[in-house]
């Protein structure tokens, strides 16, 4: 085996050249010998070439190790002790360079699949793209959230919202845009915020979506549950004494009027305008206090008695109370329910009045059109919610006011109060669901309650 080494085999090829060549040196003097002289030539040929090659291992280690570097191939091996032991401290290097590469890239794929299940599970949805819209990881929160399956490309996120690719591709590092979105007949406020990076010499986007409807509309509410508290207080606080005295100044006048009656026409005339006059205050005083008393209805919502009950009851009792002006009117209404057993959990009386709320506005809706219709229909939503919708063929609700139908004392109608949609509203919201409305010009209106 002392032969293999390559020191020693290197010294036995070159002897070897050394004694051909002496041999060819030799014999080339001699014709007799021409024949063997070529033979030992190319022997002699053969020789060095040998030797090149095997001079040369070292080179190919050195080229096959960058190779398996260039291409991430983690899984050569140097193994070749017969070659003498510098070769084996050569070998154990290589290995341990190629072993400390591979760990580094076992590393760093560990960490990728742990920020890549971090992304997945959270909450909030996750969008990187490039420059050029190409999408680059998205996480499961904004699939449910815009309802996609796939997205290679930002341009695809059109088929949710016409201007949600133009509003991503425009925002800059640091940007924060609100986006009012309807998905699955759900309203949802979408607060986007970006950031920037590059990676590899390329610059990527990273996008965050959160749906804030549910917050912004509590808040809303109790903003203006607590306007409403010191209105009502306040007038309550000036209306009240006013009223009393009013009554007290009435009575005293019906008193001085049986005891003492005026006697001149002039004095009776006058009489007369003090009585009328403060008959008026004290009507009026009374009318603001009911009016008061009224709005005072929206902060005084009796806390929901959750109960299971089917959506055909609900329905039952609200067209048990609604058919008699749907038969004056003469109004189509048709009902389905998917599943027919398909039920709630929520308080009955409340959502009852929810209901007859939007089965009035919806009436007062197809008034005045021909062939007047309403649909109601009872489903579960792709993302496993019950919805109950109120269509009606009536004209529509003019854009410039669909984002102000739900707030108190606003309404459209002559004889509306302005409580109905916002206590419906407020109802809704202590179930933890919502309601919204779609709405196109000629093309009636559509309410959306989701439980």
């Amino acid at each position: 085996m002392v032969f293999k080494r390559f020191r020693l085999q290197v010294i036995l090829r070159v002897i070897l050249i050394v004694v051909t060549m002496l041999l060819i040196f030799l014999l080339h003097q001699k014709t007799a010998y021409a024949v063997s002289t070529i033979i030992l030539a190319l022997l002699l040929l053969v020789q060095v070439i040998s030797l090149i090659r095997y001079t040369e291992q070292t080179n190919q280690k050195l080229r096959r190790f960058f190779e398996s570097i260039r291409y991430a191939d983690f899984t050569s091996s140097f193994d070749e002790r017969e070659l003498g032991k510098s070769f084996e401290g050569l070998n154990n290097e290589f290995n341990q360079v190629i072993e400390a590469f591979n760990k580094n890239k076992t590393e760093k794929e560990e960490h990728f699949t742990y920020l890549l299940t971090v992304i997945q599970h959270v909450s909030i949805g996750i969008i990187v793209f490039k420059k050029s819209g190409e999408v680059d990881v998205y996480n499961n929160a904004v699939k449910r959230l815009l309802q996609i399956k796939h997205l290679r490309k930002i341009e695809h996120l059109g088929i949710v919202s016409e201007d949600l690719p133009e509003v991503l591709m425009n925002m800059k590092a640091g940007d924060k845009s609100l986006v009012k979105l309807f998905i699955e007949d759900e309203m949802l406020q979408i607060s986007i915020s970006t950031t920037a990076f590059r990676m590899r010499g390329e610059e990527y986007h990273l996008a965050s979506f959160q749906d804030i409807h549910p917050e912004l509309e509590q808040k809303e509410i109790e903003s203006w549950q607590k306007l409403i508290r010191v209105l009502t207080h306040e007038i309550m606080n000036s209306i009240t004494p006013i009223s009393s005295l009013a009554s007290t100044v009435k009575g005293i006048l019906e008193e001085v009027q049986e005891n003492k009656p005026p006697q001149s026409e002039s004095e009776k005339e006058a009489f007369e305008d003090v009585v009328h006059a403060i008959a008026t205050i004290e009507n009026r005083s009374k009318g603001l206090l009911n009016f008061v008393e009224l709005y005072r209805n929206l902060t005084r919502i009796p806390k929901p008695n959750f109960r299971h009950f089917t959506i055909s009851t609900l329905f039952d009792r609200a067209f048990e109370l609604m058919s008699p002006k749907f038969d004056a009117l003469g109004i189509d209404y048709k009902v389905r329910i998917y599943p027919q057993d398909l039920k709630i959990l929520a308080d009955p009386d409340l959502i009852d009045q929810v209901l007859i709320n939007l089965l009035l506005n919806a009436i007062d809706a197809v008034r005045k059109v021909d062939k007047p219709k309403i649909t109601i229909v009872a489903s579960v939503n792709l993302n496993n919610r019950t919805m109950i919708e109120v269509a009606d063929s009536g004209k529509g609700i003019p854009q410039d006011i669909l984002d102000k139908i739900f707030m108190p004392f606003f309404t459209s109608k002559k004889t509306g109060s302005g409580i109905g949609l916002s206590l419906s509203r407020q109802i809704m919201q202590m179930h933890k669901g919502s309601i919204s409305v779609r709405s196109k010009k000629g093309e009636g209106a559509t309410f959306t309650m989701i439980f």
